[in-house]
Formats: structure tokens, sequence, C-alpha cells
């Protein structure tokens, strides 16, 4: 067993600033962007959101291929973190910066810059997860290295969810957006420049040669009975966060009629989760991590459903259930990423290959597929109930535009996170490594 020095779990949680920055503001700044600054039609801005992620889902294979066969002097992953954070910085803020007019253009220019931050992204986030199974070979230690990562991660998520509208609503404008993405993407770089430097000379517990030919890393990755289960689950929950991460603003502005109130449901959300991860992290300790996860799962739940509430107008009822999901969210978070390097390590134990990055790589493309398919899902919805793109002009949506709204960020977010219980019931190697390491 190998234990982590506190310096060690506090350099690698560094990296959950960058990822916790990008995984979140897109999806929360984007498709209003999009809508009501440039004009472009709901479904069509749902599905600029949603490409760039599914191109990461068949790039991000690919990534951890490379990473897994890396033969880099000072160290098989970080050279990775470095060089794709810095670029997935500069692709950030460039996306905010080219043509408003017409919607054609600007949409296009967002695509582009989208693809390649979603490019650079795959080599920073797919490495960086993969050190997690290779730091340590500990079942408990990978509990506290992700403790610490959740808790960064959602201290990022915190401060670049509630910062960016506020800039945004702040400067106003195009400047507004603007400024965010500056702003943004210096965290960005901290985060990544952050973990490079701190896990400079960690020792690696894994060795095994790398293998897993790239047409058959999904085969490989879902014959796994436990990764496919995990995987099925956790895509669930992503689709139903980022629906409900991309409506928040609109029903801020469209159904509160209160754009600021965005910025205080978001706290609301994230808060819970930076005080409670530790909490989560003891009860994984006495029940296991499967359990643990179950028992967010059904808070989570519950804070969807309490969301139905916000179609009364009252911000309220909104920032009450925004606060229920927080503290569901931060279990659903911890516990899934602490399962991961419990796959992974198993895999190659067995095999005596290394498909750690590989692993990783396929998670990661799923997750960012269920993240950018929630925003997706809200578009079509939207555009089902007639919300109309304002292209930066105020306008008062229908009855039925704001129905969309509530039922995008309530009705079927809870409908998939009932559903993702299925496939989370199917997972067993939680009890085996339990009873291995008694």
């Amino acid at each position: 067993m190998t234990g982590l020095p506190r310096r060690t779990r506090a350099g690698y949680a560094l990296g959950g600033v960058a990822s916790g920055t990008y995984g979140t503001v897109p999806g929360l700044i984007l498709m209003p962007f999009l809508t009501d600054l440039l004009g472009v039609e709901a479904v069509i801005a749902g599905l600029i959101v949603f490409a760039p992620k599914a191109w990461d889902f068949f790039l991000n294979p690919i990534a951890g291929t490379l990473s897994d066969r890396s033969r880099h002097p000072l160290d098989r992953r970080r050279p990775f973190i470095l060089h794709a954070g810095l670029l997935l910085a500069l692709a950030f803020v460039a996306m905010f910066f080219g043509p408003t007019a017409p919607p054609v253009a600007g949409a296009l220019w967002v695509l582009v810059f989208s693809l390649g931050a979603a490019t650079a992204y795959a080599f920073f986030q797919v490495p960086y997860l993969a050190m997690s199974a290779e730091i340590t070979d500990d079942y408990t230690e990978r509990t506290r290295l992700i403790t610490w990562r959740v808790i960064v991660f959602t201290l990022a998520i915190l401060v670049s969810g509630a910062t960016a509208p506020l800039l945004v609503e702040t400067v106003g404008g195009v400047e507004g957006y603007r400024v965010m993405a500056g702003v943004m993407a210096a965290l960005i770089v901290a985060g990544a420049i952050g973990v490079w430097w701190s896990t400079r000379g960690v020792p690696l517990t894994r060795h095994e040669s790398a293998g897993g030919r790239l047409g058959e890393q999904l085969r490989v990755v879902l014959s796994n009975r436990d990764a496919r289960s995990l995987v099925t689950a956790y895509v669930l929950q992503a689709v139903a966060i980022g629906m409900v991460l991309s409506g928040v603003v609109y029903a801020a502005r469209h159904v509160v009629h209160d754009p600021s109130v965005a910025t205080v449901a978001f706290v609301c959300f994230v808060g819970p989760a930076v005080v409670l991860t530790p909490a989560w992290s003891r009860i994984s300790r006495a029940v296991g991590k499967k359990r643990g996860f179950v028992v967010a799962s059904l808070v989570m739940l519950a804070g969807f459903v309490a969301l139905l509430s916000a179609g009364s107008g009252s911000s309220v009822p909104l920032l009450i259930a925004a606060a229920v999901i927080g503290v569901g969210y931060a279990g659903a978070q911890l516990f899934p990423l602490a399962m991961l390097p419990d796959i992974a390590a198993e895999d190659a134990r067995i095999s005596g290959t290394n498909r750690i990055g590989m692993i990783s790589g396929v998670w990661s493309g799923f997750e960012l597929l269920g993240y950018a398919f929630g925003p997706a899902l809200l578009g079509l919805v939207l555009s089902i109930g007639g919300y109309v793109a304002t292209g930066g002009a105020e306008v008062t949506q229908s009855p039925t535009a704001q129905t969309a709204i509530v039922v995008g960020i309530s009705v079927i977010p809870a409908v998939l996170c009932a559903l993702s219980l299925l496939p989370l019931s199917r997972y067993r190697l939680d009890a085996l490594l339990r009873a291995r390491s008694a």
C-alpha cells in the first residue's frame, strides 16, 4: 500500500482549478452568449455546445493511449498537462473575441475555437485523471486523493460559476463576455501550472507496459462490467447536471426575471459541495463508495424534483432546490471519480498491461459527452417550447417557453437521475476491494 504526503494530495488537487473552470463556464455561459447576444436559435446553440464534446468523445481515448505510451524523460503525464492547459486557456479566450454579426459568422467562430479548446482539454484532462491511478495503489488513499481534488474542483466551480455570469452582467454586452473569458483563462493557466509544478518528482506505483489499440479501446473498457455500469450511471447524471447548469441562467432571466439570481443559485448549488465533500469521504469509509454514490444520487434526485417550484416565479424555492442538489452533487462527484482509479488499477493488475490512460480517456470522453448532451437536449426542449432567440434585445418569453425552461431543469434531469440508479446497482468491484483491504 502506498500513502501520499499532504503536499502531493494538494498538488494533484490544483488540476481541479483548470478542469473545474473549463468544465463549468462553457456549459453555463456559452448557450446564453449564442442565443441572447449573437441571436443564434436555441436548438442550433445547443448543437454548437454539444459538438466539441462529441469530438472529445473520440479524441480522449487517443489522448489516453498517447500518454500511456509516452517515454518523456521528465514524466509520462505532466508534460501533457502543462502544454495542453496553456493551449486550452488561449482557445477559451478566442471563443469570445470573434464577430458578433451576422449570427452565422459568430456561430461558426465559436464552433471552431470550441473544437480547439476541446482538443486541448482532452490532452489535459485524460493524463490528469490517469495520474490518480498511478501515484498510489491504496484503495483508501485514492479516496483521500480524490477528496482533495473534488474540494478544489468544487471551489473552482464555485468561483468560476459565480464570477462568470456576474462579470457578464456587470460589464454588459460583448465586452462583458470578453472580460469574463480573460479572467477564466487566467484560472485555467493557474491550475495547469500548479499541478505540473507541484507533482514533480512524485513516484509512480504502476509501471506496466502500455497497451490497447485505438480501435479496441471502447470494446476493452465497455466489456468490463464494472466500468460499463459506472460509466452509464455517471453519463446519465452528467446529462442531468448539464441541463441544470445551462438552464439556470434562462430560469433567472425569463422565469424569475432577475438575472442576478443565476449567480446566487450557482453559489447555493456548489457551496454545499465545498463544505460537505469531507463528510461524503467519511461516509465512503463507513459504507463504501458504491453505497455512498447511491445515497448522493437520491439526494440529488430530490433536488431536481424540487426545482419544479421555480415555475412559481419566486427565487427562494429555486435557491433551496439548488442547495439540495448541491448536497447530492458533492457525493456524486466524489464517489465515481474515486471508483474510476479502482477500475483502472484492477484492470492493470489483472491484465499486466497499462491501460490506465486509455480507461481514463474513455471515461473522460463519455463524461464530456454527457455534460454536452445536457445543453443540446435543453436547447431542443426550449425550441419545442417556442423560446425566441433575442440577439441582445429584451424579449418577454411566452408562458410555454417559460414552462419549457422549468421542465428542462427539473423533470427531465430527475428522470435521468432516477434511471442512473439501475446501472449503478450492477457495480460489484467496490465490495471486492473492500473485502480485500479489510
